[in-house]
């Protein structure tokens, strides 16, 4: 090869030799890093156990190659020297894995200095790169050429090509192209009719017949579980006769092939099989198998007295058999696949209609009418939309509302509640992960952003997220690419986000555990969702809403509230909001044994508000110099004062200051405070 004076430009090998035989040649691709190891996924791949699953790496520095050994187990030499770093290779280097050697070279003419020469003088180039056949070391002479074929001799384009060879060849030829046809059939008729047309063709039969079991057969099967699912006759007004008794159950008993001849004069089959009736001169039964299964069988027999079926015929119907076996698996579960296809579809678009059903708000309130007029001019952008409410108050579904109102109706809509998951699991979940990216990941997996693409993320509980998450999150939000766990490839989508929280976002932005910028981010466009108890006119129906979707499900016989019962729903404060509504309706209805439910029926919850704050009484001394003592000082005095009042007794002293044993300990820790002797 001729040497342009840059190493950059000039194309390097590596020459693989196993047990004294140079095998192949692989070509090092610039920018490519070629992997070496016993592992099947590595691009030159050793046959030898001394050799590491991935042992070495090679790849281009500058306008050099560099060797990296990866941690094997056994090491590697170049030229019998052990490396302990990355490695220049130079021109003419051994590369030593066990017994195999790899040799370094610009020029092909180089890589043999021991070649044996009871070998034949070439070898083939692998990889990924086209097989090439040196015929000389001579680095001046281009790989010659010696064949050229558009089309294999095994597919014949017409009756003459055909006529003009050997039978083997003709066979070859006929089941090459069978196979074609088979693997484009679109059922299970048009596959018999190929194989049938195919085998009458192939071989002197005059009649065939292809036979299917209900299902596919580890155990003995039964000649009167077959059902012909093709059969073609080149005789003209000869029907078609059922397959042999007895040879069929030989076959099925048996798995063999088999060919009949002198059907007639068979005192086992003349006068009793069917096949006596139409005076069928030979016949092959074959079976079709797929591994140990027994899917059916091929049918062939010939009425002329001229036209006998032949060994090498039976070996072409056995053939076409197995062959036929793989056709009908793959027919098979390309029909299981387009069948879960549908059934997937018609579920997608059954929760579709559902979900759309379910976002529908319900309320009449001056609120409820302004909340649906802010969805109905925000739905139709692709605007960000921060929810704000207390929890139960309806953040999804007011989310639900804002994408089936949307362009986006038809795409999906992704749910992820920031709050349930650690940060590690909460990343892995927006943005997915490959596989081996951490310990349990076990395969790839697309994160929520990749499944809602082209539709709506929901985010609920977003303030919860820890700052790593927010400021990658920031990123996706701001149109940048992002990459999964443990992944480096650059992944964009196109999703609209609609995040909610019941948490004061300005002062987690003051204590430091939101960000600024990712919540002007969000805040492109604010909905704020009130609480249950400042619309209580919606209170009566959202009730007989609930009412009605659980009393179908478990308990028809309710029809609906008496009046002293609604009005004891619209008493209650509701700290739970209409989320503690909806499960009290259906703890109510399951429980209710009337048709109308009464205010003794509804058992209400204990308000769970927090209770009101005890008046803090100052005491004087503390008053009268609460601008000469810092806030530290007083919370110290204030704990103090409330040990001496329990004695001591940490426990009772906690639940007073309302806070845990475990950090009240702390902050004695930190006061230094010791209870006296």
């Amino acid at each position: 090869m001729p040497d342009n004076g840059s190493n950059d430009s000039r194309v390097a090998y590596l020459v693989l030799r196993e047990e004294n035989r140079w095998r192949d040649v692989f070509r090092l691709t610039p920018g490519q890093v070629t992997t070496v190891g016993r592992a099947p996924t590595n691009r030159i791949v050793l046959r030898d156990e001394i050799c590491s699953r991935n042992h070495v790496e090679i790849f281009q520095t500058g306008s050099n190659w560099t060797l990296r050994d990866l941690g094997s187990r056994n090491g590697t030499l170049i030229d019998s020297k052990q490396i302990n770093s990355d490695w220049e290779l130079e021109e003419g280097n051994i590369i030593q894995i066990g017994s195999c050697d790899l040799g370094f070279t610009y020029d092909l003419s180089k890589s043999f200095p021991e070649l044996d020469e009871k070998e034949e003088p070439g070898y083939q180039v692998g990889g990924d790169t086209v097989d090439i056949v040196i015929e000389e070391m001579d680095s001046s002479l281009e790989p010659e050429i010696i064949h050229r074929r558009r089309r294999t001799r095994y597919h014949p384009a017409s009756a003459i090509e055909i006529l003009g060879r050997d039978r083997i060849s003709q066979m070859l030829g006929q089941l090459y192209r069978l196979a074609f046809d088979m693997a484009g059939a679109k059922g299970e008729e048009q596959l018999a009719e190929f194989v049938l047309d195919g085998l009458i063709q192939g071989t002197g039969a005059d009649i065939g017949a292809m036979l299917l079991l209900p299902a596919p057969t580890k155990d003995e099967a039964k000649r009167s579980q077959l059902r012909v699912v093709g059969y073609k006759s080149n005789a003209e007004d000869v029907p078609y006769q059922k397959v042999s008794d007895y040879l069929s159950s030989a076959v099925l008993a048996d798995r063999e092939a088999v060919l009949a001849r002198d059907i007639a004069d068979d005192s086992r089959l003349a006068g009793r099989d069917s096949l006596g009736e139409i005076l069928a001169k030979s016949v092959i039964c074959a079976p079709i198998r797929a591994d140990e299964h027994l899917l059916g069988l091929i049918h062939l027999y010939s009425t002329s007295h001229k036209v006998r079926l032949e060994a090498d015929d039976l070996e072409f119907t056995l053939a076409v058999a197995d062959q036929l076996a793989v056709a009908i698996q793959n027919l098979k579960e390309k029909e299981s696949l387009a069948t879960g296809l549908a059934r997937a579809q018609d579920e997608a678009q059954t929760l579709r209609e559902q979900l759309a059903i379910e976002s529908d708000l319900v309320g009449e309130s001056d609120t409820m009418e302004k909340l649906n007029e802010q969805i109905g001019l925000i739905a139709p952008t692709d605007a960000t939309v921060l929810i704000r409410g207390e929890s139960g108050v309806g953040k999804e579904l007011v989310a639900r509302a804002i994408h089936f109102s949307s362009q986006r109706k038809d795409n999906p809509f992704v749910c992820m509640n920031c709050a349930a998951l650690s940060e590690t699991l909460l990343e892995s979940e927006l943005f997915g992960h490959e596989k081996g990216a951490f310990t349990g990941a076990t395969k790839r997996k697309m994160g929520k952003f990749e499944q809602a693409h082209g539709g709506t993320l929901f985010l609920d509980e977003v303030g919860e997220m820890s700052l790593g998450i927010q400021a990658k999150f920031l990123r996706v939000l701001e149109g940048h690419q992002f990459e999964r766990v443990g992944g480096s490839t650059p992944i964009e989508v196109d999703v609209r986000v609609v995040a909610a929280t019941n948490r004061d976002l300005e002062e987690a932005i003051e204590e430091k555990k939101f960000r600024q910028d990712l919540y002007f981010r969000l805040y492109v466009v604010k909905i704020d969702v009130d609480p249950l108890r400042d619309r209580p006119s919606d209170i009566p129906i959202l009730a007989n809403y609930f009412l009605q979707k659980s009393a179908s499900r478990t308990n028809p016989r309710v029809q609906g509230f008496n009046q002293e019962a609604l009005e004891a729903l619209k008493r209650h404060d509701w700290p739970g909001n209409v989320r503690e509504l909806k499960n009290t309706v259906e703890r109510t209805v399951i429980l209710c044994r009337g048709e109308e439910i009464g205010a003794a029926d509804i058992q209400l919850s204990t308000s769970l508000s927090p209770p009101a704050e005890p008046a803090v009484v100052v005491p004087a001394a503390i008053a009268s110099s609460a601008q000469e003592i810092s806030l530290e000082d007083l919370e110290r005095q204030h704990i103090l004062q409330t040990l001496d009042n329990t004695s001591w007794n940490k426990s009772r002293a906690a639940q007073i200051l309302g806070i845990e044993r475990s950090t009240l300990d702390r902050k004695l820790k930190r006061y230094n405070v010791v209870r006296p002797s």
